[in-house]
This record gives C-alpha cells, structure tokens and sequence, in this order.
C-alpha cells in the first residue's frame, strides 16, 4: 500500500511523542519503582539500562524496519514481505496481544480515572493505610462502577484513534507527552525537597552490587523488554506511518531515553517520598493506590499532588492505550476494508466485553477462574508472558533470518541517504540475528516456567 493513500505522521516530532507516548505507560510510573524497590535500587537500574541499549534498541529497529518497509499494518507488513507464509502469525499474535493487554489495560486505566475524580474530595485522603485499602478494595470489587470507568476510559482512547494518526493520535500526542513530562518533573522536584529524601536518591544512584541475583538480571531484561512496548505491534504500527525520509536511528535513540528519562524521574518522584516517611519501597503494585495517598496526606497541598500524580498516570495511560487500539484498527480498516469509524466501534465493542470480564472477575465474577486464573490475571499472564516474548523472538527472527540483508540496510539507512557504518550494521544484525533471539528465549522460558534460573 502505497505512503500516499495512508495516513501518516506529519512531523519527526509527532512520531517521537506517539512512539514515546506508546513506550510511556502506567508501568513507568507504578510498575518501574517497585521493580527497582524490590531488585537493589541503582544496581538494577543499570542493567536495565544495559539491556536497553544492547538488546532493546536492535529489537526497535527491527520493527521499525519491519512497518516502514511494507507501508502497512504488522499483518499486511509481514504478508507483503513474505506473502503468505507461516510468518504471517506474527501479525496475527500482535493483533491478538493487543486486545489482551488492552482487555485488562483499561480496567487498570478506569481506576485511574476513577481516582483522579476521589482526589477532588477533600474526605479522600487519610494517613491510615487499612483505610486507603478499603477504599480500593471496594472500589475494585464493586461491580458496575469499575466497568462504567473501564468503559469511559476506553471511549476517551477510541476518540482520539478515530481521529486519525495526523490529526488523532499524532495531534494528542504532541500535547499530552509534554504534559505528563511537566507534570511528573515537578511532582519529582517536590518529592525530592522532602526531609529524609536524601535516602531514596542515594538508594537510586549507589549501587549495591552484591544485590545483583539471576532474578534481578532477569527481571532487569524483562521490564526494559516491555517498557518499550516491544514485542506487541504498536512499533510496526507506528513505523509504518514514517516517512521514508526520516532517520530510524535517531526516532529509535530518542524514543529510547524519553522512556527511560521518565522511568527514573518518576523513580525520583515515588522512591524519597517512600523513603522520607519510613515506607519500604517494595511495596508492589499497591505503591500507587493505597500507599502514595497516605504519603500526599500527611503533605502540604496533598490534595493537589494527589490530583496531579493520579492525572499524570491517567495520560500515561492514554498514550499507552491509544497505540494499542491502533494495532487493532489499523488492520480491520487495511486488511478487513473497514472504514476507520466502523473499526474502532468493532475494537471498542470487543474490548469493551473482555474489559467488563476483567472488571468484573475482581469482584462478583473472582470465583470464575479459567487455567486457574481470574479474566483479569489471565489477560495479565497471557499477553505479558507468552504473546509479547513471542511476538519479540518472532519479530527478530524474521529481520534477521528472513528479511533480505540488503533491504534491513535500505532501511536503516533510509535509503543510502545515512551515512551507515558497515560495521556498526554488522553488529546491530548480530544482535538481531543472535543475542536478542537467546535473550528473549530465557526470558519467555523462565516466565512460563519451563526452566527456571533462580
């Protein structure tokens, strides 16, 4: 399909601050402090750095390869490379990612919103933590208010994917990402001016080597694998929309340490304010619900840090969704000849019903469980342990054992008009064709349990 009958990004900007926004999601700010709480602090922070530039980046090429090449959504990219050949799952298990994550995403994303109207009540903050886990608890176990936000959430997402990649998501984008960057800055500066802050800094700049444990390797590989929404279609996705002109390099580089830049500022936000009132910092997922609030309330102003920290996780949410749902709508409107209305009424409706199962298993629906496992943990496991790594080994394999040699060189050298190194693309394609194969192999096996490194 041809650039000029598609829609597409109309500046580098835009594609940085969508690709950004896809990479930046609730798990740089909830999920990456925990994860650096429970793996040694700093000592974890540079092997996720590590594998970020050694392994991640060549994984990001490789998409971005892959949908700029074809000029099409990832099931028409991969058809259009290798036509008609068991390759073609790849396609197929984004697709299938895509609305999983989603499926419990925007359940994740409808507490948020839903907490972002609790913290206009001036009754919502407390310093009494059994109080703060009530207050989720039958929030999450309600029923139909969850669902109402999972819905709402969703609709927000839709609305702006309907819109379009220039005038949709591009649009949006280039407000939001800068918003939640401002916001999340002086949310960090506050948190640092704390007393007692001084301890959680050191604990995220000095590290404690002897901490380092084959499960803080692995779970340093597999959060930096993730973070950069690798794996799940919305990087071919987005490739496909760039112009033939632009540098992959630098959209890649750039991408890159926008994600990473705001996983350690919002690790300066969270990790001194739990330090500076004596909290673990190994809290887990509760971090932002229950234990964050009782930080804001014993603060001045906590009212208002509390609107803007839980406003900040909503647009990290957003930028996040709306990339998801683009997968989906990009191959019913490409492959399925849908108009882009009707796709992403089809994708909302379907989301829509597997969000409502996920809300609902939390509640009235926990005691139904499939694989052993509630909607909610099934959609979570699923997509997080076996359809991402797979569709990320699928993805190297095929730009490093398929693809032509010289057309991954065209691309990255956007067509001879960047000057490319010989040997530096030697060594990318070596990462590509070997190491990143091995390392997502061990993390998908340790994941599914069949070998286990720790």
């Amino acid at each position: 399909m041809s650039q000029t009958t598609r829609d597409g990004f109309g500046s580098r900007f835009g594609v940085l601050v969508a690709v950004a926004g896809s990479a930046v999601g609730l798990g740089n700010l909830w999920r990456f402090p925990y994860m650096v709480g429970n793996n040694g602090g700093a000592a974890f922070i540079l092997l996720y750095l590590f594998f970020v530039i050694l392994l991640c980046l060549p994984i990001m090429f490789s998409e971005f390869v892959i949908g700029r090449r074809a000029q099409a959504n990832v099931f028409g990219a991969v058809n259009s490379i290798a036509p008609k050949s068991g390759w073609l799952s790849i396609g197929i298990i984004s697709v299938v990612a895509s609305i999983s994550i989603m499926s419990f995403y925007s359940v994740v994303g409808g507490w948020t919103l839903e907490y972002v109207f609790k913290s206009f009540s001036p009754s919502f903050l407390t310093s009494n933590s059994d109080s703060l886990s009530d207050q989720f608890s039958n929030f999450s176990q309600r029923g139909l208010l969850p669902v109402i936000m999972h819905l709402l959430f969703l609709l927000i997402s839709a609305l702006i994917v309907v819109a379009g990649v220039k005038n949709g998501i591009e649009k949006y984008s280039k407000i939001l990402m800068p918003m939640l960057f401002v916001l999340v800055i002086l949310l960090a500066i506050r948190s640092l001016t704390l007393p007692g802050a001084s301890e959680g800094v050191k604990f995220l700049l000095y590290p404690d080597f002897s901490k380092i444990t084959s499960q803080t390797v692995l779970a340093a590989l597999g959060q930096a694998f993730f973070s950069l929404s690798l794996g799940m279609g919305c990087i071919i996705t987005y490739g496909s929309y760039v112009n033939k002109k632009e540098n992959l390099f630098k959209i890649s580089f750039m991408s890159a340490i926008a994600d990473t830049g705001f996983a350690i500022i919002a690790g300066l936000a969270v990790v001194p304010a739990v330090f500076a009132f004596g909290i673990s910092p190994d809290q887990g997922p509760s971090l932002v619900f229950i234990t964050l609030p009782q930080i804001f309330a014993q603060l001045p102003f906590g009212n208002i840090i509390a609107i803007s920290f839980f406003f900040i996780l909503l647009i990290a949410a957003l930028t996040s969704s709306i990339s998801l749902l683009e997968v989906v709508v990009a191959y019913f409107t490409e492959e399925l000849k849908i108009s882009r209305k009707n796709s992403v009424i089809i994708t909302f409706i379907i989301i829509g019903f597997f969000g409502t199962l996920s809300s609902l298993s939390i509640g009235p629906l926990k005691n139904i469980l499939l694989f052993n496992k509630t909607f909610f943990d099934l959609f979570d496991y699923t997509s997080s342990n076996i359809l991402l790594p797979i569709g990320g080994l699928l993805v190297v394999l095929f730009v490093g054992w398929k693809m032509k040699k010289e057309d991954v060189f065209d691309e990255l050298s956007s067509g001879g008009s960047i000057s490319l190194n010989k040997k530096i693309f030697g060594a990318i394609l070596f990462v590509i064709k070997f190491m990143a194969p091995i390392a997502i192999s061990i993390v998908l096996l340790n994941s599914i349990g069949i070998i286990k490194l720790f």
